[in-house]
């Protein structure tokens, strides 16, 4: 890419594609495009085409997405899969219509099943069934990386599909109702220090109600006051948490320095380059990329953790009645760090950095 080649970001407010929205402007490009939700409804196919035409971009970085935690994924099952669907139909379409040199998709490391080989490389896609709880939202991603190849294969485009692990980091997701894990953990254990400490207003205005005892009300039906924090199920199923801003100068990197080609050995063992409307002899698969740090801990650790950056003095209950999920779903990276890219920040760091991100906000 060329410092000033015209790139589409959809979805740049998000958690993934603030990130990489960052790290484009940081390393000097210069024509950067987005379009906010009411401006753009990626779901709307003669909206996209008419963008498409007009705007014509060289690069396109299809961060966007509908997204959410266990309950929401469960809850909204159709809303997932057609949204998701949708959104990937008429990027990925219209990028090949207008000749985009290049596109990243980006999809999630749910798609791998449930009982996938740990830590999880990215050939065991397709091998099990998926978890159910987030199984839409999973086979739309699993849609987008293989019509990535698909048009790749019949029309000789250079798309490229990553699948980062579980993100968090700056303009992350906080509401207790819909979050992940991490973010939510630190609001949940930073609002019990609050009360701990009996910083009322903060805890008011943190919340945005009106009085204290409608925070204390709210709180407490996620399991915290001013002595504990409720954490659902055991705490002991490990996961793996990269920085967002990590995730982001990978997706860069693989954007100036790999093409489709490089992503895949095909079962002759061969990656030769594929020409438009030739006759696929042999078979190319799971060209996408994991990109995660290869590294896992439990929940209960993390707990502890944000615990000890945050200053809480208070306790943790462990409420087995709520489901554990999946007890580990960690990344095999290996591929990454052969294309040549390895995460820089460590856990630690991350969530000192998230936390003081937190209270700036």
């Amino acid at each position: 890419m060329n410092k000033n080649s015209k790139i589409y970001i959809a979805g740049h407010r998000g958690l993934v594609g603030s990130a990489i929205v960052k790290n484009l402007e940081s390393k000097g490009y210069t024509d950067l495009v987005y379009r906010r939700h009411a401006e753009l409804d990626l779901t709307d196919q003669q909206a996209v085409a008419e963008f498409f035409q007009t705007v014509k971009p060289e690069y396109v970085i299809l961060a966007a997405a509908k997204v959410g935690g266990i309950v929401a994924n469960n809850t909204y099952r159709a809303d997932f899969i057609y949204e998701n669907l949708q959104i990937q139909n008429n990027v990925i379409h219209q990028s090949h219509l207008n000749g985009v040199t290049k596109l990243l998709f980006l999809g999630s490391t749910c798609i791998y099943p449930k009982m996938a080989p740990q830590p999880m490389p990215e050939d065991s896609l397709l091998t099990d069934t998926l978890e159910y709880t987030n199984e839409p939202y999973a086979i739309a991603k699993i849609a987008g990386i293989k019509m990535c190849e698909s048009y790749n294969l019949q029309y000789g485009t250079n798309y490229i599909s990553v699948m980062p692990t579980n993100l968090y980091g700056p303009n992350d997701n906080f509401d207790l109702e819909k979050s992940h894990v991490l973010p939510a953990l630190i609001r949940k254990i930073h609002c019990a220090k609050l009360l701990n400490e009996g910083k009322y207003d903060e805890v008011v205005k943190d919340l945005g109600v009106e009085t204290l005892e409608e925070a204390k009300s709210y709180l407490q039906g996620f399991g915290v006051d001013e002595k504990r924090v409720e954490i659902w199920g055991s705490g002991k199923p490990m996961r793996e948490f990269l920085w967002s801003e990590d995730m982001a100068d990978a997706c860069v990197f693989l954007l100036e320095n790999r093409d489709f080609k490089d992503t895949y050995e095909s079962v002759d063992g061969s990656n030769d380059s594929c020409t438009p409307n030739s006759v696929q002899t042999t078979e190319i698969r799971n060209t996408h990329i994991n990109i995660g740090t290869g590294k896992d801990v439990s929940i209960k650790e993390l707990a502890y953790l944000i615990k000890e950056v945050v200053g809480f003095k208070g306790e943790f209950t462990f409420n087995t009645d709520k489901p554990d999920g999946t007890m580990k779903k960690l990344t095999d990276v290996s591929k990454l760090h052969g294309l040549g890219w390895q995460h820089k920040v460590e856990l630690e760091e991350g969530v000192r950095k998230m936390y003081g991100w937190y209270l700036d906000k």
